[in-house]
């Protein structure tokens, strides 16, 4: 628990964070743990638990995912915490988690949003120009 603006330790909204981790190095593992501590830090969460899937075909009911729409269901926990949108399995899984995290009525936090959902550089501010395999920034006027 770390201390607010105000300097008082206030315990932050309590979320579960979700890895899906097929295949992968204990050392990315780690990074992706550290990235879901260091998220609830900068954003004063309480990270309470990770449920971790490491099967690839276990579909939208798997035992980490029903463990996890369980603890959602406990009073007093704000959503799911997840790296981005594919640690909720492929798109059409996914989506059905998404609905399943929402008919609980729990909030699901991506540390790293696709992009698409990401709005675009604005054109007023810098504008890149390629040429001859160089890139350069030009700053443009509002």
């Amino acid at each position: 628990m770390e201390p607010l603006t105000e300097h008082r330790l206030v315990s932050g909204p309590v979320v579960y964070g979700f890895l899906r981790l097929v295949r992968v190095s204990e050392a990315r593992q780690e990074a992706l743990v550290a990235s879901l501590a260091e998220y609830c830090r900068n954003h004063e969460l309480e990270l309470s638990g990770i449920f971790t899937e490491r099967e690839a075909g276990a579909g939208s009911g798997s035992a980490a995912f029903t463990g996890l729409l369980d603890v959602l269901a406990l009073p007093d926990v704000y959503g799911v915490l997840a790296p981005a949108a594919s640690h909720l399995g492929p798109r059409a899984i996914a989506a059905e988690r998404g609905r399943g995290i929402q008919a609980v009525g729990s909030r699901l936090l991506l540390v790293r949003r696709s992009r698409r959902a990401c709005p675009p550089a604005a054109s007023t501010t810098a504008a890149r120009r390629h040429s001859r395999g160089t890139t350069r920034l030009l700053e443009t006027e509002s």
